[in-house]
């Protein structure tokens, strides 16, 4: 008899061991096996051989008749369970399909060896020449290229040199509706050795596609979002990280690991080529990338040859003289419009979703209520009236006058694109328009209108920040920006960061190279150093203000963050919860800072109340061991958090 400890894939084992299980024949690690479970079998993954223990044990019900995952995926899996400390049935999730047939089921297309194929694509211009030569030994890079650069092209050069090596690359987006635009690009270069992978696809077709990937022994490109990492992809030469920036990267469920922390891994365990391509890179990437000396390469001009015009118009929200047709829609936007209507183009309208937070801020002048320990907005609490900051629990009464102007013009801001939608509908009657965010249905979602829009099916598109990432969009002339500062309200260290990308590549939605076009920009702040850096693509100023920021309130990239969340049936007892940890931790005396406690930004959820603890420390071993020592209930961890709303 043989035994072997085996993660099994369920999210009810809660432990953090592999279970040992008994087998008659010898498997080999990454056999694939269903066991019993309590009163369940579930799928499992053989880890290695081990001997007899003390207890006994359950046999192995079935080998599946697959070949066992590869090495390097056993590695990454192990890795992550050290990183992103979470249950062993969570983990092994990630590298599973959640059912799989006792033989193989592959796609009916089976991937053929990489042949050169005819298809053409645009001359490689002198920047991106320079770009791959800095490119061509394993490495990580970070490929900052602005919006329109290229950057796509770059990618498939690259994918073409793995292939024609006899190796395979991931290509990584950060949602599925940009993960459409690049598996096109893809297979009409690579054709059948592309596979798309992705959490819209029916689980037949995902578990076809994780049978393809499995048993195929030539190369291939897997193409989607973060979950591409965890297939069982062999002999990986390149990744890439599209859109490197964006907080989708980070999966909000246990394990709450960063894919860019996990692509990495994966590329030394491969000792292959990482790129992290952006046109606005993380602050925390970027410093990381100039500490240990990788390169970083820029692409600063338009990969194509015509020009055309893109003309700018910053409305000040203030001036209410601009905005006599409609709340929201300046005149100089409404004129636009009309005129990218008339020439047969389209129009984007922009507002940022998660810019709902109530906050306060003076019309007048433009001040807005910040903490005076954290630099982040605070949000207003209609049940108490008063301002809080949701990272260390500051809290003042509201005021009704403004401190900078004195004027009592204090408004408490909140609206989103349904507003915007009804609004446009009464000015622009005859337009086709259609809404993009996180409440459309399934039929309207982007990736399933890609193509419409592309063919001027639909006018004026409104939408939240998927309308912001990586698309072509060649008939598009009049970008409409409803509120430049939304995400500056949120209160988090990130917003200064978020509203720069945000805006920068919004703004990169035009100008690309198809028609002349011009953007308008409505903002409280018209003179704001931010807006201009982002209007101007001048990365470097932002930058550099943004790190100053960082090192002064120690926030990442100059510490490690972990999140301790209590969650209760009261609000006083999630805060009381949240006290007496806080004075656990202090009287530990680690090398810790310790913000909190405060209500989460989403205090109220599912009749549960959320306090939490922000803790910084300078090592990240530190947070680890207090994750170990957290209480069994009651408490949720997150660890390398993107933001701490």
């Amino acid at each position: 008899m043989f035994y072997y400890h085996v993660w099994v894939r369920s999210i009810q084992f809660r432990g953090n061991e592999a279970l040992t299980y008994q087998y008659d024949r010898p498997l080999a690690s990454g056999s694939i096996v269903t066991v019993p479970l309590r009163n369940q079998r579930v799928p499992g993954i053989v880890v290695k051989a081990v001997a007899r223990p003390q207890f006994a044990t359950k046999p192995i019900a079935t080998v599946l008749e697959l070949q066992p995952l590869p090495p390097a995926t056993l590695r990454l899996a192990e890795w992550l369970q050290q990183f992103y400390p979470a249950p062993i049935g969570v983990i092994a999730g990630l590298f599973l399909p959640s059912t799989l047939g006792s033989k193989a089921q592959v796609m009916d297309q089976t991937p053929t060896p990489y042949l050169k194929r005819t298809i053409s694509q645009p001359r490689l211009t002198d920047e991106q020449v320079a770009a791959l030569n800095a490119m061509q030994t394993p490495d990580t890079y970070l490929l900052h290229g602005r919006t329109g650069s290229g950057k796509t092209r770059i990618y498939t050069e690259l994918t073409g040199q793995a292939l024609k090596n006899g190796q395979s690359a991931m290509i990584l987006s950060p949602e599925i509706g940009l993960t459409s635009q690049l598996a096109a690009v893809f297979t009409e270069l690579f054709g059948s050795q592309v596979v798309v992978i992705h959490s819209h696809l029916t689980p037949k077709q995902r578990r076809a596609a994780w049978l393809t990937i499995l048993t195929t022994r030539t190369p291939i490109v897997a193409v989607g979002p973060r979950s591409v990492l965890f297939t069982p992809l062999q002999n990986v030469g390149l990744i890439v990280v599209d859109e490197s920036h964006d907080p989708a990267y980070k999966q909000e469920q246990s394990p709450h690991y960063h894919a860019i922390r996990v692509a990495s891994q994966l590329s030394k365990i491969y000792n292959c080529t990482l790129i992290l391509g952006s046109a606005t890179p993380s602050v925390t990437d970027y410093y990381m990338a100039e500490q240990k000396s990788k390169t970083i390469v820029r692409l600063e001009y338009l990969a194509k040859a015509e020009h055309f015009d893109r003309t700018t118009s910053v409305v000040d929200l203030r001036d209410r003289s601009q905005f006599t047709r409609t709340p929201h829609l300046s005149l100089p936007l409404i004129k636009a419009i009309s005129h990218s209507l008339t020439q047969g183009e389209q129009a984007l309208l922009y507002l940022n979703r998660r810019g709902t937070a109530r906050v306060a801020l003076c019309e007048h002048c433009g001040w807005q209520a910040l903490c005076p320990n954290c630099d982040v907005s605070l949000t207003y609490h209609g049940d108490d009236h008063a301002l809080r900051c949701h990272v260390c629990g500051f809290r003042q009464d509201t005021i009704m006058s403004c401190p900078a102007c004195h004027r009592t013009s204090i408004t408490f801001r909140s609206f989103g694109t349904k507003a915007i939608v009804d609004e446009v509908g009464k000015v622009f009657p005859e337009a086709r328009i259609m809404r993009f965010d996180a409440d459309s249905l399934k039929s309207e979602r982007l990736e399933n209108q890609y193509q419409r829009i592309i063919d001027g099916k639909i006018d004026i598109l409104i939408g939240t920040q998927m309308l912001t990432k990586g698309l072509d969009l060649p008939r598009l002339s009049t970008l409409g920006v409803i509120l430049a500062d939304s995400s500056l309200y949120l209160p988090d260290y990130t917003a200064q960061e978020r509203t720069y990308q945000l805006l920068s590549q919004v703004i990169g939605r035009i100008g690309r190279g198809h028609v002349k076009s011009h953007a308008v920009i409505q903002t409280y702040r018209p003179d704001s150093s931010l807006l201009t850096a982002a209007l101007h693509n001048d990365w470097e100023a932002f930058y550099h203000d943004e790190i100053i920021e960082r090192k002064r309130y120690f926030f990442p990239p100059f510490c490690h963050l972990l999140k301790l969340s209590s969650s209760r049936t009261s609000t006083a007892s999630a805060e009381k919860a949240a006290e007496s940890l806080r004075s656990v931790l202090v009287a530990d005396k680690l090398a810790v800072r310790i913000d909190g406690p405060a209500p989460a930004f989403h205090e109220k959820v599912g009749g549960s109340y959320r306090w939490q603890l922000i803790v910084k420390a300078r090592e990240r071993n530190t947070l680890l061991a207090i994750i170990k020592k957290l209480p069994k209930s009651g408490w949720t961890y997150d660890l390398d958090p993107a933001d701490l709303l």
